[in-house]
């Protein structure tokens, strides 16, 4: 379709100049001579552009202006004036004007402003596309009372200023509280940072967060913002802050406490404002009696706690989780949903679930790609999710895979996860347990979805 380009003047010849040219660059053109039969014209056919000349016998352009941008404040207005000095044009940029073009008319620079306002409005299209598909990405399924008791504290906690400690299982969704927490405070259009306590070296742990200047040590070639810089008069995230050292988390607590800090090897001061959420799913009370982690931080962070329920707290939410993960799937790959029938429904709810929702979504991914049929049966679902296949600590419900690898990673999967859940979650106490390190077993839970 063409852009349509609504020309408002009370000159004949300059609205049959331009509606001429304007038509042979292949614009649909709409005319009015006066303000209010523009505003008439715009109530019927909301046009893409507006030339509006400042100086009619009706309204002038100004107050026309007005009323459009009270009624449309999206519609692109560029004014055009033999009359214009640099007042009007201050005020008509003021009061949301796209440009202000002065007559004789140049007809390249109609041209261009217009096509800019153009490629202004799509990319605010585009913009607005990406908000929403960002609100929607950051949405908490489930009406589960486990899920609306936590939205409630969500609901009551994001406006205000106060820190947020959410605690969890790994999996249960505790960086979509923190995005959710960010989207509903005052502070949303501001930055939202992420920081992987567990992921960051011990060593490297302070440049990241407060930064460093040029040559604070060997490789240090540029200086460079921290993650609290970043998050200046926004939010800063703090995930796994269970895994963080002492040393680091004694820095923390000074710059929590002040809000100011030095970058590493300088020594001006930088003072920020900035809201912090932490998550972890370690018992930090039990961090705290075995040394590992400060009382001090714990009750400067313990501000509003919030839970994430384990998914086998909120089984009822499991279909309304697994219907948002098929039409996700279905839009990255532009293919037809996915059905799961009421069969494979009932397994998914009978199921222990360790990895909690993000298995969950892992699963559905798997299955949303590797079953032909339009619909997921009970029969497609593989072990350990489905019971039929695989009876715990029995061998001939091994010996049925077809391949010793099929075999070796149901087993695999299977033996850490109960792990998992007879340590409540806890990484550590897992590995030791079961005599591997902590980062191969780390590498094995994100492979497997758990």
């Amino acid at each position: 379709m063409a852009d349509t380009v609504l020309v408002v003047d009370d000159e004949p010849s300059i609205i049959q100049s331009l509606h001429g040219i304007l038509a042979d660059e292949g614009f649909e053109v709409m005319s009015a001579d006066g303000g209010l039969k523009a505003l008439d014209i715009i109530k019927e056919t909301i046009p893409d552009i507006v030339l509006l000349d400042i100086w009619m016998p009706d309204i002038d352009g100004i107050e026309t202006l007005k009323r459009i941008r009270e009624l449309y404040p999206s519609l692109q207005v560029i004014m055009i004036s033999g009359h214009g000095t640099i007042d009007t044009a201050v005020r008509a940029t003021k009061l949301g004007a796209y440009d202000f073009i002065e007559k004789p008319l140049s007809l390249e620079k109609v041209l261009l402003s217009i096509n800019n306002a153009l490629n202004y409005n799509r990319l605010e299209a585009e913009l607005d596309l990406f908000r929403e598909r960002d609100r929607q990405r950051y949405q908490i399924a489930g009406h589960s009372n486990a899920i609306a008791e936590m939205k409630e504290q969500i609901e009551k906690a994001a406006p205000t200023d106060a820190w947020v400690l959410i605690v969890g299982e790994n999996g249960t969704g505790k960086e979509l509280v923190a995005h959710t927490i960010h989207r509903l405070s005052k502070r949303n259009n501001k930055p939202f940072i992420e920081v992987n306590c567990a992921a960051i070296p011990e060593d490297l742990i302070e440049s990241e967060l407060f930064g460093h200047e040029k040559g604070a040590f060997t490789g240090a070639t540029t200086m460079k913002r921290g993650k609290f810089d970043q998050a200046n008069d926004g939010t800063l995230f703090l995930d796994e802050i269970g895994d963080m050292s002492l040393r680091a988390q004694s820095k923390v607590l000074r710059i929590l406490q002040e809000q100011r800090f030095e970058r590493v090897g300088g020594n001006r001061t930088i003072k920020v404002d900035v809201r912090v959420i932490v998550a972890t799913n370690k018992n930090l009370e039990e961090e705290i009696a075995k040394g590992a982690f400060r009382d001090d931080l714990y009750f400067r962070l313990n501000v509003i706690p919030i839970r994430v329920p384990p998914l086998r707290e909120r089984v009822d939410d499991i279909p309304e989780l697994v219907s948002e993960f098929l039409d996700e799937f279905s839009i990255d790959t532009k293919e037809e949903p996915r059905l799961l029938s009421p069969d494979a429904m009932e397994l998914l709810k009978k199921y222990g679930w360790p990895g909690n929702v993000r298995e969950l979504k892992n699963l559905i991914e798997r299955m949303a790609i590797m079953c032909p049929g339009e619909t997921v049966d009970a029969k497609d679902i593989p072990a350990p999710f489905n019971t039929s296949r695989i009876e715990e600590g029995k061998l001939e419900s091994f010996v049925s895979f077809d391949t010793l690898k099929e075999a070796r990673e149901i087993f695999e999967k299977s033996f850490i996860a109960s792990k998992l859940k007879q340590f409540g979650g806890n990484i550590s106490k897992t590995a030791e347990a079961i005599g591997v390190e902590r980062s191969n077993l780390h590498k094995k839970i994100k492979a497997y979805g758990l």
